[in-house]
């Protein structure tokens, strides 16, 4: 989802409640203690914006220093992948496989360092994610419309309409919405099922996946403990204006500025000039 399309629903998200506590800091100055008293760690990215990997590592590295991690979870890879069977002097090429890297979606060059620092610290990187191939099971499925608060269900369309650029049907808002809350729904039984105590899950994922207000955290009992973090350019101003979604705020250099839009648009256009005629 284009990043962008988050802070639109800020006037939304807060319907509701603006309540929880809110610290800015800068990763650079990380606390390991403010991490640690959570089961599992949120960590929200913009995918396109390098830094934001950057920090990844360099979060991982903090905390496998302590011995604090229990498991690297990745929005990147699909439930069922593991590192689990490898050893902490597995090669790039071993992991990848092992957790069905796929490059074109989530270029290597980018998450490969804050993955194999968790792969050499002994700690294990396991997929979160809705695999694929449940994904069309999801759009079929109405119950999903039902699992949150309707301010949240609105925002969440709302965020399937502007990641999108507005260029979807609205008939298929719906189903696209519900693939998002089935993704959040896989990559919180995920964190659940990988927490231990004492020491934190850490997700590495999309900031709309880890808002608590649209995301993983409305599908995690309330005893379980998280830390939500949003990784956000200093100049954005918006990013600090409600409290309700995130735990922490951390400033990172944004992402290369690139118009989504017109290369979705685009996309789009050249896939239906490439299909074949008798297609509906």
């Amino acid at each position: 989802m284009i990043a962008r399309s988050l802070w639109a629903l800020a006037a939304t998200a807060c319907l509701l409640g603006c309540t929880a506590v809110t610290r800015t800091t800068h990763p650079d100055q990380i606390e390991i203690k403010q991490l640690l008293s959570a089961d599992a760690i949120l960590l929200g990215e913009q995918h396109d914006a390098p830094d934001h990997q950057r920090i990844h590592r360099d979060v991982v590295q903090a905390l496998a220093d302590q011995h604090a991690l229990t498991a690297l979870a990745l929005e990147m890879a699909s439930q069922g992948q593991s590192t689990e069977s490898l050893g902490s002097n597995a090669s790039e090429e071993q992991v990848r496989a092992a957790l069905q890297w796929n490059s074109e979606g989530w270029p290597w060059v980018n998450y490969g360092p804050a993955v194999m620092a968790a792969v050499r610290a002994g700690v294990p990187v396991i997929g979160a994610n809705l695999p694929r191939d449940r994904q069309r099971e999801a759009m079929a499925n109405s119950r999903l419309d039902t699992l949150l608060p309707g301010p949240a269900l609105k925002a969440q369309q709302q965020s399937v309409r502007l990641g999108h650029c507005e260029l979807l049907p609205e008939n298929q808002i719906s189903p696209m919405t519900r693939i998002q809350i089935a993704r959040d729904i896989a990559m919180a039984q995920t964190l659940m099922q990988a927490a231990r105590p004492g020491k934190p899950v850490l997700l590495l994922t999309g900031s709309g996946h880890a808002d608590r207000t649209l995301g993983i955290p409305q599908h995690l009992p309330q005893q379980f403990k998280i830390k939500a973090v949003l990784l956000h350019a200093e100049e954005d101003s918006d990013a600090t204006k409600n409290t309700a979604e995130f735990d922490l705020f951390w400033s990172a250099k944004p992402a290369p500025v690139v118009d989504h839009c017109a290369n979705f648009a685009a996309g789009r256009s050249k896939a239906a000039a490439s299909a074949p005629a008798n297609m509906p």
